[in-house]
């Protein structure tokens, strides 16, 4: 029997059980850590291609230009995946929900991103990935208010652990530095605010036309918008030709972050929130800021400290937590409140 988009899009952190199989549930929790851990390397990615190296300073490279980049090259492949699957399938998708899918994938993949890449020009990467990971709390407070959700005991607990662990980091770490945090911080608590809303209404339209479709139609909506930014942008500053006239170091990236932190994690995302749902996808996304944390020590050479490591220990202990929650009876859950 179907699950409505009420009992699939609740899960344990705020009420409900799992709507898929115990095999199929593993293999989602999969899919969210590792597509957590690709879209986090977006930042780092994103900070080398910000470096004043090859005679481009971060301020010569706009937030709008990389991210034309990378849907530039990401784009055709949306596309192409688009048409085989539908061909393959042979099923007509509504034109409402073609819509409905293209306008959450500009909230969720140009709106969100771009105030992502703009906050980045300010804060660390280590930072970033804290701040727009504040989003399951988001999830389970919009899931809870207008998704007819109930905030669980053990759910509450789990965050608040998760986010405790977090909380160290920010507070007794050394990332928070950079231009400006102040504006960096806002812009990503933006992004995190819309991205948590964003997650909730994927879920139904993905139980509706698949993960893989929703995935195409999101990027194909998102892309629409954000190369429309970019010719608005150019053509009332140099031009196209001059604003396109880069490092070939910047295209590089620019494929990198199309194909390893969007093409791959969007799809390994969204067919683990069609499994497992959102609220626990938001959860196991928590990982993705331990991946930052290791990737922008190694790779971009941030500062790391004691308590940097004692708030990622505790931060992995809620999501383990978590986890065994989520596998617990429904029957075992106590609603604080519905």
């Amino acid at each position: 029997m179907r699950t409505t988009w009420r009992e699939t899009a609740v899960q344990p952190l705020i009420g409900g059980s799992s709507p898929e199989p115990l095999h199929k549930a593993k293999a989602g929790y999969v899919f969210a850590a590792l597509g957590a851990m690709l879209f986090s390397m977006k930042a780092i990615l994103v900070k080398v291609a910000y470096l004043p190296t090859g005679g481009l300073n971060a301020n010569d490279l706009d937030a709008i230009t990389l991210m034309a980049l990378r849907m530039g090259f990401a784009l055709p492949i949306y596309i192409g995946i688009l048409i085989f699957s539908l061909r393959k399938d042979g099923a007509a998708i509504p034109f409402k929900h073609i819509l409905q899918a293209a306008l959450l994938g500009v909230m969720g993949y140009y709106v969100c991103t771009f105030l992502d890449f703009s906050g980045l020009k300010y804060i660390t990467a280590q930072l970033e990935r804290l701040l727009l990971f504040t989003y399951p709390v988001f999830v389970v407070i919009l899931g809870a208010l207008f998704f007819g959700g109930r905030i669980t005991k053990g759910g509450i607990l789990a965050i608040i652990l998760a986010y405790s662990g977090l909380g160290i980091v920010f507070l007794g770490g050394d990332i928070a530095t950079g231009l400006n945090v102040p504006l960096g911080s806002a812009l990503l608590l933006c992004a995190a605010v819309l991205f948590g809303l964003f997650q909730l209404l994927a879920k139904r339209l993905i139980d509706k036309v698949g993960s893989k479709i929703f995935t195409c139609l999101a990027m194909i909506g998102a892309g629409a918008a954000i190369l429309t930014h970019f010719v608005i942008y150019s053509l009332s500053q140099e031009g196209i030709v001059e604003a396109l006239n880069l490092p070939p170091r910047i295209y590089f990236l620019g494929a990198a972050i199309a194909f390893f932190s969007t093409i791959l994690p969007s799809f390994l995302i969204n067919v683990a929130m069609g499994r497992i749902g959102a609220q626990t996808v938001a959860v196991m996304g928590m990982i993705g800021p331990l991946a930052t944390i290791v990737a922008a020590i190694v790779i971009l050479g941030e500062p790391f400290s004691l308590w940097d490591g004692i708030g990622t220990v505790v931060t992995l202990s809620g999501i383990s937590l978590y986890m065994w929650l989520n596998q617990r009876k429904p029957k075992r859950d106590k609603p604080l409140s519905k």
